[in-house]
């Protein structure tokens, strides 16, 4: 599916040189769930010892909701405020400790996912949304130049991209730096725009999360929200797609297995 959101005015005369992919929603499923990991930490954080707390779940739910693909390390800022807010817990860390935390707690999922498909055990075609990988490789033939740029930490998301077969296609993929609160999608912009690589009519960028599709909208590139169904891998999921289009979606995509229709359909690659 391709719903076109903005007037075929918006896509006139453009020449698409290069594209910008978030990582995690966007292509890969490998951190899948990861929301289930934070809020839970969270509110345990916030709440310490002391009796449930309904409104207090949906607080950290709907924070985490409206907050999805920013750097992490501003999700952790948030947890440190709240906890001192709350003053229900003695204990309040800072936001790197709670940032390790986390890490820690997601990285036993994601680690045991990528030692399967080390040995072979899964398929990392498990772990990509439809079409992704062809996607790619088309953009690549008709020589674009492909960037990743994640919230998820630099390392980690060059690892990923290696595991999942994603890394050749890229000429560069930049992640969270370590022990910076620097927003890499931003910074990625910001080079290839106002570094004078490219103009903004130059670039596409893709995204499941209302941060990269805010920057690609107002720096002038054409923005294209996957509101992709992580747990199918194909398919359009409803509430991103609505989140994406408030955030300045140009056009909507579920997956990419319709490649050709979408190359084709935006008439600029």
């Amino acid at each position: 599916m391709i719903e076109f959101i903005s007037k075929a005015e918006k896509f006139e005369g453009r020449r698409i040189k290069a594209a910008v992919f978030d990582f995690d929603g966007t292509i890969s499923t490998l951190r899948s769930g990861w929301e289930k990991i934070m809020s839970p930490l969270f509110y345990r954080m916030i709440n310490g010892n002391h009796a449930e707390d309904a409104a207090l779940k949906k607080e950290v739910d709907a924070y985490i909701d409206e907050s999805t693909g920013i750097q992490t390390i501003f999700q952790m800022r948030w947890l440190v405020q709240k906890v001192g807010e709350y003053g229900r817990n003695s204990q309040v860390l800072s936001d790197w400790d709670y940032k390790d935390m986390y890490n820690q707690e997601l990285l036993e999922s994601v680690n045991k996912k990528i030692a399967g498909i080390k040995s072979g055990a899964l398929s990392a075609d498990n772990y990509i949304i439809d079409g992704s990988r062809k996607f790619l490789a088309e953009l690549k033939k008709r020589g674009l130049k492909l960037f990743v740029a994640s919230g998820t930490d630099d390392a980690d998301v060059k690892n990923e991209c290696k595991i999942l077969g994603f890394a050749e296609y890229f000429d560069k993929i930049i992640g969270a730096p370590p022990k910076k609160a620097d927003c890499s999608k931003e910074a990625i912009l910001n080079e290839l725009i106002n570094g004078g690589i490219y103009k903004p009519d130059e670039l596409v960028v893709f995204g499941d999360g209302k941060v990269e599709i805010q920057l690609a909208s107002q720096a002038g590139a054409i923005a294209i929200g996957t509101a992709t169904d992580e747990n199918l891998r194909h398919g359009v999921n409803s509430v991103k797609r609505a989140k994406l289009i408030r955030a300045g979606a140009d056009i909507i995509v579920g997956d990419f297995g319709n490649c050709a229709e979408i190359l084709s359909s935006i008439k600029t690659f």
